[in-house]
């Protein structure tokens, strides 16, 4: 499969009082166009900054990210973005909420409104175009999110922690509704998350960062039929990657600790 993203030798280091603080280590990684990918590692190991590096919004220390063999030095045409809250305006219905992207970059309304309101129908939330963000519950507002980070059809789906502040139910729910979506709607998904059984159940492929500063420290591939139902949860070959992947982030974590 040909990278869609190259990342190489990609480093980040923070101006302090103390000097230069590493966030991440030189890190190389490739992901193939189409393939949902997810990052997991122990907080404050730089997944959200790598994220941002891959979406333009932070520069390179060193190294380069390039997408699609365009290195990426400012936010690229053709990314859409969700991040764990919905940041929804809360003055504009749903519709107007999804053509955000649209009104902001002055592209027809007439020309995008009928993408959005497909868009709503294909996230569930057929009926709800005129509410407003205070009627609809926590996993209604990030579907709507989800819809406007695909408004315009970007080739690239960063998720940052989307479904963390849902309840356990919901959550479960996001994730098979954001697996059909992608399904329907094939697109390279970069995902991060803290839920290692969520990374598994929607992944082709989970990169397992090490403590901070972070680095790639492995990349499984996970080879479960799609697509998945959340009975997948229980396949003995589901547990084993849980596991393993669960292995690799405590003991580098015990390593960490024991260095400092």
């Amino acid at each position: 499969m040909a990278a869609f993203i190259e990342m190489i030798g990609v480093e980040k280091q923070y101006a302090t009082r103390s000097g230069a603080q590493a966030a991440l280590r030189p890190t190389s990684l490739e992901i193939g166009a189409g393939e949902f990918v997810s990052i997991v590692g122990p907080s404050g190991c730089g997944k959200t900054t790598l994220m941002k590096m891959v979406a333009g919004l932070l520069a390179c220390t060193r190294g380069e990210i390039r997408i699609d063999g365009v290195p990426v030095h400012e936010p690229p045409d053709g990314v859409g973005m969700v991040f764990q809250t919905p940041t929804l305006l809360r003055w504009r219905t749903v519709l107007d909420n999804v053509l955000l992207p649209a009104a902001a970059g002055r592209r027809p309304r007439a020309r995008y409104e009928p993408i959005a309101r497909d868009l709503i129908r294909l996230v569930g939330l057929e009926g709800f175009a005129e509410h407003y963000p205070r009627e609809l519950s926590g996993g209604m507002q990030q579907r709507v999110a989800i819809s406007r980070a695909l408004l315009l059809e970007p080739r690239l789906l960063l998720m940052d922690e989307p479904f963390g502040a849902l309840d356990a139910m919901t959550r479960e729910e996001m994730n098979l509704e954001l697996q059909r979506i992608w399904n329907e709607r094939p697109k390279t998904v970069l995902f991060i998350t803290h839920s290692i059984d969520e990374a598994v159940f929607l992944s082709d492929r989970v990169v397992v960062m090490t403590a901070r500063p972070g680095g790639v420290r492995a990349v499984l591939d996970i080879e479960l039929p799609r697509p998945r139902t959340l009975h997948v949860r229980e396949h003995p070959r589901f547990v084993e990657y849980v596991g393993r992947i669960r292995d690799l982030i405590f003991s580098n974590q015990r390593k960490s600790e024991e260095a400092r």
